[in-house]
């Protein structure tokens, strides 16, 4: 009888050596839903593809308020969920508090730097790519007046007009772009109606080809703007098959690269500081068959070469979020 208890006690210490280095992962979506088409789905993707590959399982949530986030992260570090991965930067004060209580949790921040030793950051150069875009749509353009249409006006938001104004300029430095931000509260990331309204207030003024980064917002802008019979552009995933034909392109951020990565590296993922650009795949820009008749062989050299210049440092996009402002706007 003893002798059986001890196996058993040897093989549940096993199980537990096991867990411990194969522990599962998880993913914790910010407001919007992993559904919203645009970051959260990216996220999504990138976790879907680590287990279809692997055969793993991960564990998932869809905060429905902001008082859920240092919930959902306890509660997963809690049941031994490693690493945990938030899709957004509005974890970042929740993290600060919750990961000093568990030093042997890796945890994972997309869009923000928490500056913990089992934390790692991973941010992107939004800027670059959405300099890329700008430069299409500049180019697009039989107007010379594009729009932007951002979701909760933030800094890093303001990152990607930035960009997005210095690639309309470098191609038309006469070009007028057009700005508006959907609110101030997380919800505006969620407002398709209202993304609608501001696409065709844009509309109005004569822009022609309109620039969405505003999460599930978003979705109403491309809406809007293949009813109108105008041209948009995609965020965070490739949204060319939403209007195939109307969609000039997608600034792709490759968040889904991120979480793969993460889950893919498991417990041992790397803490610290992580930035995805040109450089590495973190950004671009998305061609396929949706899109292709809209793409000339002038905008594809265009693009190539300043993605060359970008990445040598030939190109500098200045970054809004180094010193809260931008020199084009």
């Amino acid at each position: 009888m003893s002798l059986m208890k001890s196996l058993l006690g040897a093989a549940a210490s096993l199980a537990l050596s096991a867990g411990a280095s194969f522990a599962e992962p998880a993913l914790i979506f910010d407001l919007g839903g992993k559904f919203d088409k645009s970051f959260n789905e990216a996220a999504f993707g990138g976790a879907t593809r680590w287990a279809e590959e692997t055969g793993g399982s991960f564990r998932e949530v869809e905060l429905q308020s902001e008082a859920q986030r240092e919930q959902a992260l306890r509660r997963f570090a809690e049941a031994g969920l490693n690493p945990i991965v938030m899709a957004g930067f509005s974890f970042g004060s929740s993290l600060e508090t919750v990961a000093p209580d568990f030093p042997d949790t890796k945890f994972v921040i997309i869009d923000m730097v928490v500056d913990q030793p089992n934390v790692r950051s991973v941010v992107f150069n939004e800027h670059e790519g959405s300099y890329l875009v700008g430069m299409m749509a500049a180019k697009a353009s039989e107007t010379g007046t594009v729009g932007f249409i951002g979701g909760m006006d933030i800094p890093l938001i303001r990152k990607f007009a930035c960009g997005y104004v210095q690639g309309v300029k470098a191609v038309n430095p006469d070009a007028e772009v057009i700005q508006n931000m959907t609110g101030t509260t997380p919800a505006a990331w969620n407002d398709p109606v209202k993304g609608g309204e501001l696409t065709k207030a844009q509309i109005s003024q004569g822009a022609d080809v309109v620039y969405a980064a505003a999460g599930g917002t978003g979705v109403g802008v491309l809406q809007t703007a293949a009813d109108e019979g105008i041209l948009s552009i995609g965020v965070d995933s490739n949204q060319n098959y939403l209007h195939p034909g109307q969609v000039l392109t997608s600034m792709m951020k490759r968040v889904d690269n991120a979480v793969y990565e993460a889950f893919s590296a498991g417990v041992d993922v790397e803490t610290g500081f992580n930035v995805m650009g040109l450089a590495n795949d973190g950004v671009s820009v998305a061609i396929d068959e949706f899109n292709e008749p809209l793409i000339t062989d002038e905008m594809t050299a265009a693009v190539e070469e300043a993605t060359a210049k970008i990445v040598a440092g030939e190109i500098t996009v200045h970054d809004y979020m180094s010193d809260d402002s931008c020199p084009v706007m």
